[in-house]
């Protein structure tokens, strides 16, 4: 039967993986599309500029991120049982104490963001304080510290690095194929290879990003599973998260101030209704099954 510890190492292999060959897909992409396009200047531009804006995220994506969805800046004072609960679970985790923040809506949920431990937030809603039992409180917090433990938001920024490279690298591309650039450097050249390459980096235009998106999920949902065995192992009690999990999604109120570009970041998705079980909607989802979650901590030892 899997550990914990086990259940961690694997999700920490497989996120590593993904990563790889994430690399290895936007080598292969940027070679072909400067060797088709005959400028590396533009790759540099394109690189520069995904870098640019992911560096941006990466320092104020929680100041937007609470912003967006009306989180407020609690005390000790204003909440003392939340706020010792984090205390004692970081004092265990062995990281500092996050700014905690509480956002007013009646669907219970959580969030945790920060380029690293020292610059952390933990937000969790009204509805999850007012539904949860403490045990079940705890498995939600210790969660989310996990996500900052596991300096998930960098990972998470690498990966948006990556797949803005491949966004603008394919963006770039189609234009320079509709201007017939391609086409005139494929006419200096000659040659039946020139012309399958130039097919192929069609093809891989309108298909990378999809794929880049398809890895970028994939990588959300691993981290998931991580945080959810690190969580566990911090509380040494699976139940009480496997619980919460169940009471968060069965939870019929809407989160109002969520939104598609901030989903991923809550404990369960906060949409309601709209999740489908096809093979096919899984491939796009931010999240894996609550099922899913429950069933791995359930079967695992402490």
């Amino acid at each position: 039967m899997p550990t914990l510890y086990s259940h961690a190492d694997s999700n920490i292999r497989k996120t590593w993986f993904y990563l790889t060959g994430f690399l290895v897909f936007i080598i292969f992409l940027a070679w072909l599309i400067s060797y088709l396009i005959g400028s590396y200047i533009i790759l540099l531009i394109a690189v520069i500029y995904s870098i640019l804006i992911s560096f941006f995220g990466y320092w104020h994506s929680d100041k937007i991120v609470l912003a967006m969805s009306g989180a407020r800046l609690i005390e000790k004072k204003d909440n003392p049982e939340l706020y010792r609960l984090v205390e004692n679970l970081c004092i265990t985790a062995g990281l500092p104490l996050p700014k905690i923040y509480i956002i007013r809506e009646s669907q219970p949920n959580a969030f945790a963001a920060g380029r690293n431990p020292k610059h952390a937030v933990v937000a969790v809603t009204q509805g999850l304080l007012d539904r949860l039992e403490r045990t079940e409180l705890e498995g939600v917090i210790a969660h989310e510290l996990s996500h900052i433990g596991n300096r998930d938001a960098l990972l998470q920024t690498i990966v948006v690095v990556l797949v803005g490279m491949v966004v603008m690298l394919t963006h770039i591309f189609l234009r320079l194929s509709f201007w017939g650039g391609l086409s005139r450097r494929n006419d200096r050249q000659g040659g039946q290879l020139g012309v399958i390459l130039m097919l192929i980096g069609l093809a891989l235009a309108i298909l990378a990003p999809i794929f880049a998106s398809l890895i970028k999920l994939a990588i959300s949902r691993k981290r998931e599973f991580l945080a959810d065995a690190s969580g566990a192992l911090l509380t040494r009690y699976p139940e009480g998260l496997a619980r919460a999990l169940e009471k968060i999604s069965s939870d019929p109120n809407p989160l109002r101030t969520a939104n598609a570009s901030t989903s991923h970041l809550f404990i369960v998705s906060p949409f309601r209704g709209k999740e489908s079980q096809s093979w096919f909607s899984k491939l796009f989802i931010t999240h894996p099954s609550v099922e899913e979650r429950v069933r791995a901590l359930r079967g695992m030892r402490v």
